[in-house]
């Protein structure tokens, strides 16, 4: 029998002679107690919409990834011969063994998905972005490939990020992309929903005096309208952002000057926050048992006109620039490459000390 061990909380695999996968807890170690609990601690709606709905859509997701972007097999392909590498939100393990001359570990929030790739002979355990179960200067080489825009607070996005420079050596390189504001195929966002509210201490900006936190209020969607046209253009900026929006914003002074309010409309109005809808055929809804249950929770709905069952994933989709700004307030690593690839923002972290 073969396993991986880590230190931290989370979970590992077993993979037995028959190839049958088992996930078993594994203690806490005392370097993952580093971090406020406010940051470790998931959010609902990542729980809702992130954890529980990959964990239901599982077999259909991996049937679905099975291409290699090519930047990322290029990134792999580069690294020295022997490398041990990290892939954080390695989701089915298409990119785990990419390189025959290096040696892979991956980890994932998603039982359902680790047990594919468990299934498939890989190292795997299930574990947190933000808490990643790996000694420091552990690895050789790291990657998180769509993974930072299902976090849904700025802080735990740059958490992530310290915890992918942790885990690696002085030196290494971590890859790290994520999905852009700028799609390619603008065609695609059309078909998203944007969210009304979003944790207003992130649209402002972290400590922010203007502003008091939003009363507890259940997540609400925008229907999808047609008209998104040039009639918007003109208006007052406050006037194209939700009313229950500015209900949940207090600025504390009245007489600060128009500069500073026109900032913070600027940012609010720069839509980031999104369900994006996955369609699940019927005849592959029941293949990991939760579609029934999401549909009685109100967390899947059901399109008999596609024949399927559609659970809504949350994102974070970032703009240009902000990956960087990120990584920058980093103080061991520096980025050492930036590009923009297939709708998505990426960079290319290194280890400084």
């Amino acid at each position: 029998m073969r396993e991986v061990k880590v230190k931290g909380a989370s979970d590992f695999c077993t993979l037995g002679a028959d190839g049958e996968s088992s996930i078993h807890s594994v203690s806490t170690g005392e370097d993952q107690r580093c971090s406020s609990s406010s940051i470790k601690s998931t959010p609902e709606l990542e729980k809702k919409y992130v954890h529980r709905v990959y964990d239901a859509i599982a077999p259909h997701f991996s049937s679905t990834r099975f291409a290699k972007w090519p930047k990322v097999a290029t990134f792999l392909n580069s690294l020295p011969s022997g490398s041990l590498v990290l892939d954080a939100g390695c989701g089915n393990g298409k990119y785990l063994g990419l390189n025959p001359d290096c040696f892979f570990i991956g980890c994932d929030i998603s039982p359902s998905l680790i047990k594919i790739c468990a299934d498939r002979g890989h190292e795997v355990l299930v574990a947190d972005a933000v808490n990643l179960p790996y000694r420091s200067d552990f690895g050789d080489a790291a990657i998180s490939i769509a993974v930072l825009h299902h976090l849904s607070t700025e802080s735990r996005r740059k958490k992530a990020i310290e915890e992918l420079v942790r885990v690696v050596k002085k030196g290494s390189l971590v890859l790290i992309t994520v999905w852009a504001v700028e799609q390619e195929d603008k065609s695609l966002v059309t078909k998203w929903t944007p969210l009304t509210q979003k944790y207003v201490e992130e649209w402002i900006g972290p400590g922010s005096p203007r502003v008091r936190s939003p009363s507890a209020r259940t997540l609400e969607s925008i229907p999808e309208t047609e008209d998104n046209g040039s009639e918007e253009q003109g208006k007052d900026p406050k006037q194209s952002v939700p009313d229950k929006l500015w209900e949940s914003i207090s600025l504390t002074s009245q007489s600060e000057d128009d500069s500073v309010i026109s900032q913070d409309v600027k940012i609010i109005t720069n839509q980031q926050e999104y369900f994006v809808p996955w369609h699940l055929p019927y005849h592959r809804a029941e293949v990991s048992g939760a579609s029934a249950c999401a549909l009685a929770n109100g967390l899947a709905k059901k399109d008999d006109k596609k024949g399927a069952v559609v659970y809504n994933r949350y994102y974070h989709v970032f703009c240009d620039g902000e990956l960087e700004r990120l990584a920058s307030d980093i103080d061991n690593a520096v980025v050492v490459d930036r590009f923009f690839d297939k709708s998505n923002w990426c960079i290319v972290l290194q280890r400084t000390s």
